[in-house]
């Protein structure tokens, strides 16, 4: 009788222990405050906020549909330890949802294809490439300035941002680059997945800095080092830091923290600045300067829309109304030097904005008035992020 007794307190703590364990279990509210579906936007979710210690176990529980949702663990500061957990949830118009924060084994996480990829590639001189399922971009290293000073062969000299068009939604950077390497094929002809044809030279490309003393425009030279923090399904970040350069005797350093989340057409520019200045400028190519620039001083973005080969594309600049200045359109008679440039703000050194490019082409985008579409709700998402609660 004395052991039936034992049992069934021991029981009875089990199941008591268990209930208040689900008890416990947070639930996270996310908040939509735009009359607009909320898709393929990272919500980033600290130790901190969530209230754990680790990281590694915590899953996130679609409560309504009881589906584990797609995550991926960052160590943003780089220390070692993981310190943010991204995942896209998806919302309706005016909507919230409703997410169980629970504890999983790396077992239970449900795994998902890498969509957001970079890398630095030293077989293509030293460029660095990133790409996600829409869009890719790369931009140049030290040995390709020391080729270009010096005359030698695949030579390129530019802080500018190039655009890789691609028709596909699998990574596409390791196929083209081995392809050209290997000379089996060239990324500047299009055989089904996309190219390049995107001309930087030493214009600004898609969203390369420029800093404007008087009424002269000054950039730097390639990045020095590179350093890649992340790739994922989510996500992929990494860091390119620039020498001095002399903006007509200022001198400027900066070192860009640059990230591309799955489902967006343009990457994020987080810039730390060092020199003293209180405005930089963003800028965007315009080519034989035949299109289109547009800007909206409302939704705080600059637009270039122009016909490209057999196709068209729309390139763009967004930030938030704390950065924004103003934005403008700049002629010149210089090769590559006519761009559209958005104005922008430095706060405490330092100056936040996303710039990508859609390309009509990749059935993305049928034309200039979608492209437009699409940044002013970039815009509208940016400065009215989604909302959480922990309770």
């Amino acid at each position: 009788m004395k052991i039936l007794n034992i049992i069934v307190v021991v029981l009875t703590i089990t199941f008591l222990s268990s209930c208040a364990q689900k008890k416990q279990e947070k639930v996270l509210i996310v908040n939509n405050t735009l009359n607009m579906n909320r898709t393929f936007e990272t919500l980033e979710l600290s130790k901190d906020f969530l209230k754990v210690t680790d990281l590694s176990i915590v899953g996130i529980l679609d409560i309504e549909t009881n589906e584990l949702q797609i995550t991926q663990l960052i160590d943003a500061d780089e220390d070692g330890i993981m310190d943010q957990l991204l995942f896209q949830p998806n919302l309706g118009p005016n909507s919230e949802k409703k997410y169980q924060i629970i504890e999983i084994s790396a077992e239970e996480r449900p795994k998902e294809e890498i969509y957001c990829y970079s890398r630095f590639v030293p077989e293509r001189t030293d460029d660095y490439a990133w790409e996600n399922d829409r869009v890719a971009f790369r931009t140049y290293g030290p040995n390709a300035q020391y080729r270009f000073e010096n005359k030698l062969e695949e030579g390129t000299l530019s802080s500018g941002i190039d655009a890789w068009l691609k028709r596909v939604d699998y990574l596409i950077i390791d196929k083209w680059y081995k392809e050209y390497t290997e000379k089996t094929g060239t990324y500047h002809e299009d055989t089904g997945e996309g190219l390049d044809n995107f001309h930087v030279g030493k214009s600004r490309g898609v969203g390369g800095i420029t800093y404007k003393n008087d009424t002269t425009y000054h950039v730097s030279k390639n990045f020095i080092t590179w350093r890649t923090i992340t790739t994922g399904p989510i996500r992929t970040s990494f860091v390119l830091d620039y020498a001095e350069w002399d903006a007509g005797g200022k001198l400027i350093k900066d070192s860009k923290l640059i990230s591309l989340d799955r489902g967006n057409n343009l990457s994020k520019f987080e810039i730390t600045l060092e020199g003293g200045v209180d405005k930089i400028s963003a800028g965007l190519t315009l080519h034989d300067k035949k299109g289109e620039v547009s800007g909206s001083n409302t939704n705080n973005w600059v637009s270039y829309w122009e016909d490209l080969d057999d196709s068209e594309i729309g390139t763009g600049i967004v930030t938030t109304s704390d950065y924004f200045e103003s934005y403008e359109r700049y002629d010149s008679e210089v090769k590559d030097w006519s761009n559209a440039f958005l104005n922008l703000k430095v706060k405490d050194n330092k100056v936040v904005y996303y710039s990508g490019f859609g390309w009509m082409k990749s059935g993305q985008f049928n034309d200039n008035a979608q492209w437009k579409t699409y940044l002013n709700h970039f815009s509208e998402r940016i400065n009215n992020p989604l909302e959480m609660v922990l309770e």
